[in-house]
């Protein structure tokens, strides 16, 4: 039986090769291949010796570390034996595309919240769900004085961040006077919202991290 000598051969427990990849296609075998260099590297060995110890090619271990080829599990086992790490090493940048949310000077969303109605503008500046949390940013902007202030009560954890203006804000039984440049972290739980408007316009950023998605 004659052999195709344009099929490349396998080596060990290595699975298939890998031609160039498509920009969302082999990304598992990058995020591997980087931190697999990378621990390598740390660990001050050479592809020679590594390969030795794993038991392939230098020639494979090479694809492995270059993306150009798939190994399977027992490969990876090997390898974090050889190099002393966990298994799970090879996969903390391998969870997949990371997430962004990007929002354009003035084109968030204006949206209708409690203060609406005695001059407080609201927009979103993005939301992001992540694996472990989700995120909402929102630019707020008081312009008219009001002897009614709306108080908020919500899950998670509330960052605000003063770009103009001074105003005295609320958390439970805690005023806060807050100026350009100053930032409070607080528990959404806590009731919590304006109660004075000192300076006007006042503009302040607000981030709300909701913690674990269920």
């Amino acid at each position: 039986m004659s052999s195709d000598s344009s099929v490349p051969p396998t080596h060990g427990p290595a699975a298939r090769e890998v031609a160039d990849p498509a920009p969302h296609e082999g990304w598992l075998e990058r995020a591997i291949a980087a931190r697999l260099r990378a621990l390598r590297r740390e660990a001050g060995t050479s592809l020679a010796e590594t390969a030795a110890r794993v038991g392939i090619s230098k020639a494979m271990l090479s694809k492995i570390e270059n993306a150009r080829t798939s190994c399977s599990l027992t490969t990876l086992a090997r390898l974090a034996e050889a190099l002393d790490v966990p298994v799970t090493s090879f996969f903390r940048d391998a969870e997949g595309p990371r997430e962004a949310v990007y929002t354009a000077a003035g084109a968030g969303a204006r949206i209708v919240a409690r203060g609406t109605r005695v001059g407080h503008d609201y927009t979103l500046l993005g939301g992001l769900r992540g694996p472990h949390a989700r995120m909402e940013a929102h630019l707020v902007e008081l312009t008219s004085r009001s002897e009614v202030f709306p108080l908020f009560q919500h899950p998670g954890t509330e960052l605000l961040y003063m770009l103009a203006g001074v105003m005295v804000y609320g958390h439970g039984d805690t005023r806060y006077t807050m100026r350009p440049g100053d930032a409070l972290q607080l528990d959404g739980e806590g009731v919590h919202g304006p109660q004075e408007l000192v300076e006007l316009p006042i503009r302040f950023l607000s981030v709300v991290s909701y913690g674990e998605v269920a």
